[in-house]
Formats: structure tokens, C-alpha cells, sequence
């Protein structure tokens, strides 16, 4: 690659004391110095992997400002942060919109302050961030229960470098628009998502559907009936029932991984409980063969069940596609009257409740009967009917951005490595 100069990450970072640094020591900032109000610390939590982001802004815990120049270990705009103990290949820069001014980085984090006017920091960051780097640096761990890299194997690592800084700046900027567009889309569907549960919240817990003459049902007198089940007030002609009653539900289950049948050349989606973080499910991390499948408790859902995890944090989710759980989440299939759009922002409104039910000191769980057993109201058909004439083309339009994104992300992941050994030019 004539066009490019290998360096490592200490030839360009700024060439001044304290340029490439790492966390106090773990006694100098634990929680008896956390304050309300402050400098924020950056943790492992505010870093991902392969660029599933470039800084996540937020969750912290905060330093006085006194404290945080004791500790001098300050982060600022396009400083480049890493994980050095713990979950390694996290990596992250902090933007220039970011929300504070300064932070400062916990005991299990480095920083590097890179000099400008050698490289563009948002290359450096793609570079650190691809999956060469990543695999290269968990390679290199020195820890033995925890998994640990130091300064040394940072300050080593290689960079291929574009002699000409406006190559640098070019392909930096193409990356960075993509990574915009797939960030302008997840604000959508945040948005989206926020608005279908403010409706199904105004129709079906406030029972402010439109009457008749297109009123607001209950703030405008319509006839509310007491449920001897619910203890209040529901509706005329509104009944309950359980979710068992209802609707299929199934638990997830896992195939041997002794066996390989069950998972090499494997196409079917297996989704674990982390997953049901994403809203909507189009992926999965891990895939079972159909012989996984027939093998194990797993059975495959239609795309469109509503997916629960049972096991620590109780999270729903939609899948967009067809996959199988494992046995810390629980499938909830669709039915000809009751779609996902309805399922959903149901048992969104039933997490805390789900949550305080947990049982287990190491691993919070509830079980499938749980869910089961929970009591859904159920809608007259016309309301229902009028509800998914509003509701449908919203969960509608979030899957389409959530597929416009995988796709985005995809092109991303495919263009850097080329962007970044000169098979492909930006000019």
C-alpha cells in the first residue's frame, strides 16, 4: 500500500506528557467520592464494540470538579477512550457535540489524546474500532480471571495511515455520514416507539379511545363497568382474561453446543434474553440448524411474536424475523385479533409489575407461568379495529427504519476494511 504509512497509535498521539494515560487506581474512585452532580466518569458502559456506537452519553456517575483534578485523568472532545479491564475492544470517541465539557475515566479505562494535525481522529477511532483491532487486542489479554490489556499494547497498536490527510479526512467523513444516518433513524424509531405507547396508554389504560361522535370515551362519560379481577373500572363490554387464554405462548430452549450439527452452517436466528434489548429483533448473534432446532426445547416463532425476557432485566421486544429463543425468553404469537402492535406496548406496561415478582439473589428471574397468568383486558373488536388503523403503520414504519439500518450498518462494515488498505478511494 504505497499510499499509505504503517504507524502505531503512539506515533500519533500528541506529542506532550500524559497524551496516552490510564485510569486512576481503583481505590482513588470508588462510589464513596460519587456526588450528585459533576465531572461524569467514563466506564466500560459507555463504550461498545465494533462501532455499535461512538460514545454512549450517558448513565454515569459523577466526581466533584475537586476531585477530578486530583485525579487528573481528564477526557475531552475527540480524545479516543478504551477498556483495559474487563470487556476488551471496547473503544470510543468523545464527539464534538457531546454533552460535558470534561470528563474523566474510571480505573478500568485509557485514554489518548491524538495530535490533530497528523490524523483525523474519527479514522483513528474507525480504524481502532473495526474488527481486526478488536480481535488483535483481545488476543494480547494478560489477565487471568479478568481480561486485561495495558498501556504498552495500546501505545503498540498499528495504524495504516493515508499519506495524504485529505484521503484521512474523506474516508472519515463518508463513515461518519453513514454512522449519522444510521443515528438519525434510531432517534425516529425512539420517537415512534414513545408515540405508540402513548397511544395504546390513551386508549387502553386512560380509556380515552374516540366514541362514537369521536370523543374521548371515558373524559366524556362513557359507561365504565367495575372488574371483580381488576378491581376498578373498565369499559362496558370490555372483558379480561389471561395471557395463557389468549394467545400461544412457548419457551425457548437451547441445543447441545457439544454437538457441532446444531450450529455450524447454521440459518435459523436464536435469540438470547440480552437480545430483546433491540426493538424490533432482525438479528440474531448466534444461528441453530433446522437438526438444533428439532432437537432441542427451541421452537421456531413467526416474525411478528412478541418476545419477553424472563431472566434479570424483563424486556419485550418484536421479532421482524423468523427465529428461535433460548429458555430465558418467552414467545407470545400474534393471533387474527390480537396483533403485535397491540402485545407490545401491553406488556411494556406490565415490566414493573413482572420486575417486583422476580425471584433468585444471583439470577432475578420469573418464570413462563408468570406470564401466563397475567391478566390482559380485552378491547371491543371495533375499538380494536380503529386502534390498528393508527397503531399498525407506526410499528410499520419502525421496522422499515430498523432494516434500513441493518443495511446501513452492513455497507459501513463492508467499506471499511476496503477504505482502510486502499482498495477503495473517496476523493
Amino acid at each position: 500500500m504505497k499510499d499509505f504509512n504503517e504507524l502505531t497509535l503512539a506515533d500519533v498521539a500528541l506529542n506532550e506528557k500524559g497524551s496516552i494515560i490510564s485510569g486512576p487506581f481503583g481505590s482513588n474512585i470508588s462510589s464513596k467520592f460519587f456526588v450528585k452532580q459533576g465531572v461524569p466518569v467514563i466506564r466500560g458502559n459507555n463504550l461498545t464494540i465494533n462501532n455499535k456506537s461512538k460514545f454512549i452519553d450517558s448513565d454515569f456517575v459523577y466526581v466533584s470538579k475537586e476531585k477530578a483534578k486530583e485525579l487528573n485523568c481528564f477526557a475531552i472532545c475527540e480524545d479516543i477512550i478504551f477498556t483495559a479491564a474487563g470487556t476488551i475492544g471496547q473503544v470510543g470517541i468523545i464527539e464534538k457535540n457531546s454533552k460535558y465539557q470534561s470528563y474523566v475515566i474510571s480505573n478500568k479505562q485509557m485514554r489518548v489524546r491524538l495530535d490533530k494535525r497528523k490524523v483525523n481522529p474519527y479514522y483513528v477511532y474507525y480504524w481502532l474500532s473495526s474488527s481486526w483491532v478488536t480481535k488483535g487486542l483481545i488476543k494480547k489479554n494478560t489477565g487471568s480471571t479478568v481480561p486485561l490489556i495495558n498501556l504498552g499494547i495500546i501505545k503498540s497498536i498499528k495504524i495504516n495511515l493515508p499519506k495524504e490527510r485529505y484521503l484521512q479526512d474523506n474516508i472519515a467523513n463518508l463513515l461518519n455520514n453513514l454512522d449519522k444516518k444510521i443515528e438519525l433513524n434510531n432517534r425516529i424509531n425512539t420517537e415512534l416507539e414513545a408515540m405508540a405507547k402513548t397511544l395504546y396508554d390513551y386508549w387502553f389504560v386512560q380509556f380515552d379511545f374516540p366514541n362514537e361522535e369521536g370523543k374521548p370515551y371515558k373524559s366524556s362519560g362513557g359507561k365504565m363497568v367495575y372488574n371483580n379481577i381488576l378491581k376498578r373500572e373498565i369499559p362496558e363490554g370490555w372483558e379480561t382474561n389471561t395471557i395463557a387464554q389468549v394467545f400461544s405462548t412457548s419457551l425457548g430452549g437451547t441445543p447441545s453446543t457439544h454437538n457441532k450439527d446444531y450450529w455450524h452452517n447454521a440459518d435459523i436466528h436464536w435469540i438470547s434474553s440480552a437480545e430483546t434489548t433491540f426493538f424490533p429483533i432482525i438479528s440474531s448473534e448466534q444461528k441453530i440448524t433446522l437438526k438444533g432446532l428439532e432437537h432441542s426445547a427451541a421452537c421456531l416463532l413467526p416474525k411478528g411474536t412478541v418476545v419477553i425476557s424472563i431472566v434479570r432485566y424483563i424486556r419485550p421486544s418484536i421479532l421482524g424475523v423468523d427465529a428461535a429463543t433460548n429458555q430465558s425468553v418467552v414467545g407470545i404469537k400474534e393471533t387474527d385479533i390480537f396483533k403485535s402492535s397491540f402485545i407490545y406496548p401491553y406488556l411494556c406496561g406490565e415490566v414493573p409489575k413482572f420486575m417486583a415478582l422476580r425471584t433468585g439473589a444471583q439470577q432475578p428471574h420469573i418464570n413462563k407461568k408468570v406470564i401466563d397468568d397475567n391478566i390482559i383486558i380485552i378491547p371491543i373488536n371495533s375499538v380494536l379495529e380503529l386502534y390498528y388503523k393508527i397503531a399498525n403503520p407506526i410499528f410499520d414504519k419502525i421496522m422499515t427504519v430498523a432494516f434500513e439500518n441493518k443495511h446501513l450498518i452492513e455497507l459501513r462494515d463492508f467499506l471499511l476494511p476496503m477504505l482502510m488498505n486502499g482498495q477503495v478511494i473517496v476523493k
